[in-house]
């Protein structure tokens, strides 16, 4: 459950002018091969990456005004480097910050994403995610274990029954999205809409989203906070045993969530929840289907799975790119980035890094030292990691035993985006 954020900023807050931010230098642009809006780009960006290591450690792009970091030693130190945030609202003004406020209609998507804890700094991000952390216990993803490693076997079972189909829309898709509807307790009946709303405000997570992409993720924030409004106001009246009522519940020295952050959080969870595990499963499994070799002796050595799981992971990352706004300048390999400006921590180039991974271009399934930072690291390294570990490991479980000749029945359809990395479809046959 990597993070993900919007290239655009937060709604604005006052606070103490800091001086203005200086011009950024002009360096080198990074090699042509990098597009991220070129279609052969988009299938394959892992040839692109490796030109960025061979150029240098740090590239300034023009088309997004981002400093582009494509090592596994530089993305995974400005991960937990405290000169970089993923907001800078809680320091400087847009104004400040050499930055230009959303549109005003925009407001409800930024209101829904800058009050959970991935769009937050210390002291607001501690704050919550101490409070979300008494609720998202070890203890409740562990006790949510028999209900997905039921659920995968009877989405799996209805596959095989049906002689195939399509598995992101079949298995991938409805696992998580009911996972996550199961812990915050919203009913069956009412869960139908979670998909085309997370999946309406996740378009803002791409380079330079629309205006329409906005428009559908404004629309999809307003009816999904309302509803979950709703459900909060229900179970204030009457707890259950679920997240939502744990988060109603959780406090510490007078500390409460406030309903908007309550709300955020919930939505934070259902997207970045099930979003990478979608991707991860069908990027895993066409990886596989890519390499019989690792598939044969996957289904010859069931063991392996959990260091399949890591190594799908690593091998193609469903979150390719992690943004931090530079709160106070930093220095990589001898270039300034100064203060204002936006760094793309590019983890799919990372999780490729041969000064870390030894034949990073090489799908090893039985790869042990595996650093991927598919799930970030630092604050704000991902709090449903376990649970997505759990997912991942059921779902393949599963078709591994019920389909053991699970075979592609077309090369599949992949997403034209570029920030989460997925596939329309993989049409699979048993």
């Amino acid at each position: 459950m990597a993070a993900i954020n919007p290239s655009k900023p937060p709604v604005p807050s006052k606070t103490s002018a800091p001086p203005k931010p200086s011009a950024p230098p002009k360096p080198s642009a990074p090699p042509k091969s990098f597009d991220p809006w070129d279609q052969t780009f988009v299938e394959d960006p892992y040839p692109a990456y490796a030109d960025l290591r061979a150029h240098g450690r740090v590239h300034y792009y023009e088309p997004t005004d981002q400093w582009l970091i494509p090592h596994h030693a530089d993305v995974s130190a400005l991960l937990r480097d405290r000169r970089l945030g993923r907001t800078y609202q809680h320091r400087f003004t847009h104004e400040d910050f050499g930055r230009t406020a959303p549109p005003p209609e925009h407001e409800p998507f930024h209101v829904l994403n800058d009050h959970g804890m991935l769009d937050l700094e210390p002291p607001d991000h501690t704050r919550i995610r101490r409070l979300v952390s008494k609720a998202f216990t070890p203890r409740t993803v562990d006790r949510l274990r028999p209900y997905v490693d039921r659920l995968a076997s009877e989405l799996v079972g209805a596959l095989v029954e049906a002689g195939g189909g399509d598995l992101l829309k079949d298995v991938a898709e409805p696992l998580p999205v009911a996972v996550i509807a199961e812990m915050l307790g919203i009913p069956e009946s009412e869960r139908a809409q979670l998909r085309p709303w997370s999946a309406d405000i996740c378009g803002m997570y791409e380079l330079s989203p629309s205006e329409e992409t906005a428009q559908k993720a404004v629309r999809a924030s307003v009816e999904f906070t309302q509803f979950l409004r709703e459900l909060i106001a229900v179970r204030r009246e009457k707890p259950g045993d679920d997240l939502v009522s744990g988060l109603i519940a959780a406090h510490d020295e007078g500390d409460r969530l406030s309903e908007q952050e309550m709300i955020s959080t919930c939505v934070l969870l259902l997207n970045a929840g099930h979003e990478a595990t979608v991707n991860a499963t069908v990027n895993g499994w066409w990886a596989l289907f890519r390499h019989p070799e690792q598939l044969a002796a996957l289904r010859a050595d069931r063991s392996l799975v959990g260091t399949a799981v890591e190594e799908l992971m690593r091998y193609d990352t469903p979150l390719q790119l992690f943004e931090r706004w530079v709160l106070d300048e930093i220095e990589v390999d001898g270039t300034v980035i100064p203060r204002g400006s936006e760094v793309a921590l590019l983890f799919g180039s990372a999780n490729h890094d041969p000064a870390v991974f030894t034949d990073p271009e090489t799908l090893d399934l039985s790869r042990g030292e595996n650093p991927h930072i598919s799930f970030s690291a630092g604050i704000h390294y991902c709090i449903g990691a376990p649970l997505a570990r759990i997912e991942l490991a059921a779902s393949m479980g599963a078709l591994l035993e019920q389909a053991p000749s699970l075979r592609p029945a077309a090369d599949p359809r992949r997403k034209p985006n570029f920030v989460i990395r997925g596939l329309e479809e993989l049409l699979v046959e048993v």
